[in-house]
Order: C-alpha cells, then structure tokens, then sequence
C-alpha cells in the first residue's frame, strides 16, 4: 500500500493517503473549468484509499453544485482545491496538483471533451519558458 500526503497552497489543510490511485482523469466539463480556471481538472481517484486529515480539517469547505454530482473541496483560507470523499466515503477525489509527494500515475482518461476549452488547442506550438518571460 502506497502512502501519499499532500496540502493545500498556504499550508493550512495538510492530508496523507494510504492505498492506490486506480483513475487519473482529466475532466474537461464547463464545471471543471469554472472551478480550476483553466482548460480542465486534474483529478486522481481512489477506490480504497483511507483519506487522514493531519492539520486544518476545520479550514475545509466543501461545496456542491446544486441538482448536479458536481462538488468539490477546497481550503477555506487560500481557496485551493484539497480531497474529496464521495459516495459516503468509499472513494476519495484528489487533486493531483495537491500532492506534496510524485504523482506515478499517468494520466487514464480525458473527459467531458465535447466541452473542452476552445483555446486548448494547438498548445505544444506556444513558446515555453523555464520560468517567468523575460
């Protein structure tokens, strides 16, 4: 069994993962995109996980969109997205740009693409930079 940990950007919420990541999607869904603010949502899922919050379970906020099974959870100080149990606890939604330790999966699937952002096309002719544009 894998051990995981992660946090959220200002460190308030910090969280380890014991077990596998069986899914690591990319959703493309107009709600991913509100809620990352970017073309889609990176997010790992877990069957069998056990999910401990190590600091600031308090800080976490859970929000779901009204009359869909869309929902996320997120740091309630930075506004960082942090896990989520669904399903009564039996899966847990990471993620993965949370995670403090390597991400080794890759990713399985894209989703939602009928709904994919019409600038993320082309994206591997933009320039690159190591860093900040001079």
């Amino acid at each position: 069994m894998t051990q995981h940990s992660g946090s959220c950007l200002c460190g308030s919420v910090k969280y380890q993962l014991d077990g596998d990541f069986h899914n690591f999607f990319l959703c493309h869904c107009s709600y991913c995109q509100k809620d990352t603010g970017s073309a889609h949502a990176a997010n790992l899922f877990s069957k069998d996980a056990q999910l401990t919050w190590l600091k600031g379970q308090e800080k976490v906020t859970f929000y779901n969109l009204p009359e869909t099974r869309h929902g996320r959870s997120f740091c309630s100080i930075c506004g960082s997205p942090v896990p989520t149990s669904l399903g009564d606890g039996k899966l847990v939604m990471v993620p993965a740009g949370s995670m403090d330790t390597p991400v080794t999966i890759k990713p399985t699937a894209h989703l939602f693409i009928a709904s994919k952002a019409d600038w993320e096309k082309d994206l591997d002719q933009v320039q690159r930079f190591q860093g900040y544009p001079e």
